[in-house]
């Protein structure tokens, strides 16, 4: 592991803060930075008994040797940050760009008000477009002009760089999901920018030549959370429930839409962002019997079956399979898989 970048394969709620926070238990990395655009995506870590709802902090900071950053294409809510810093307790390990776009309380109010995203496009009203389009337009206020986040500013694309130089380990945690993605996902119902992993790298300020190691993250079925939007092969909301599929969104708090695994969405998105291994999340809702295994060999056959169609078809390693809702509960094949 020298520079991994971590992004979501199908519509965002693939679980990337449960494979992100594994990854910093596991990997030890002295910087973990988050990309992508800002607090209208939740990540969802449980972490010795408790559950973390984040929205602008990186997964990894159940690691407390880990600096966490927030790159400067990261739209920041000012409340919404500090109040994470207060709950996790990060405040000396935890800094922004001052490059940052700021949303303030009119880009809610606009996104609340404008009837276009909220018939039609779906949005989840935490400003986040609006002010994406004020940073367009050049007009946006950024961090360095707020003065609460002056002790937390830093120059995150130096952090990284140097980092990454001295031969020391560095996580990037995307956010959304690749068909979300503003020039690749199912517009109009998408996000206002790209989340693809050369995104996520230019959020933070990293070339494409510092990257070691590009996961993909999907779920062992699709959801999306806006009730706008195409979903090949959706379920009844019925069937969703018999199955146990049936998930409520970290921010917008909306029932999310289900559909079995779509392996063409899933080998795009292996295109899109070059992706050199998999991370297959929530296979045990799918079968149950692999509630908290933790070993490759402790999967039932049919999970097993699953998961080398999934390698089959992707033509990518599916290195790290999540077992459980824990952020320890995943079976990590990378050494494994290294050795082949």
């Amino acid at each position: 592991m020298g520079c991994v970048v971590v992004i979501g394969g199908f519509f965002g709620s693939e679980g990337k803060g449960k494979i992100v926070a594994h990854l910093a238990l596991h990997d030890k990395p002295l910087i973990a930075a988050r990309g992508g655009v800002g607090p209208n995506a939740g990540h969802t870590i449980i972490f010795e008994g408790k559950e973390y709802r984040l929205r602008q902090i990186p997964s990894a900071f159940v690691n407390p040797t880990t600096c966490l950053l927030i790159g400067p294409g990261v739209l920041v809510d000012p409340r919404v940050l500090l109040e994470e810093i207060k709950s996790t307790r990060v405040e000396n390990r935890i800094g922004l760009d001052p490059q940052c776009a700021i949303i303030e309380e009119p880009h809610i109010q606009r996104e609340r008000e404008n009837m276009y995203l909220n018939q039609i496009v779906k949005t989840t009203e935490t400003g986040c477009g609006p002010c994406m389009e004020d940073r367009v337009r050049r007009v946006a206020k950024l961090a360095r002009d707020t003065p609460e986040l002056h002790p937390y500013l830093t120059d995150v694309a130096l952090e990284i760089n140097s980092t990454i130089d001295r031969g020391k380990k560095v996580l990037v945690e995307g956010t959304q999901g690749t068909h979300l993605s503003l020039y690749h996902g199912t517009y109009p119902h998408c996000t206002s920018k790209d989340v693809t992993a050369s995104a996520i790298c230019s959020d933070v300020g990293i070339g494409p030549t510092k990257v070691s190691d590009v996961i993909a993250v999907f779920k062992a079925f699709v959801t999306r959370s806006s009730p706008a939007g195409p979903l090949e092969g959706e379920l009844p909301q019925g069937e969703a429930d018999r199955r146990g599929w049936t998930e409520i969104t970290t921010v917008s708090h909306r029932q999310r839409r289900v559909a079995p695994f779509n392996f063409q969405m899933a080998k795009r998105a292996v295109m899109l962002n070059g992706a050199t291994q998999t991370a297959l999340t929530k296979i045990d809702i799918l079968f149950p019997e692999c509630q908290g295994a933790k070993s490759f060999d402790q999967l039932p056959e049919k999970a097993l079956s699953f998961i080398q169609e999934v390698e089959a078809e992707l033509k990518v390693p599916v290195t790290l399979i999540g077992t459980g809702p824990d952020s320890r509960e995943i079976i990590d094949r990378r050494h494994a898989s290294s050795k082949k």
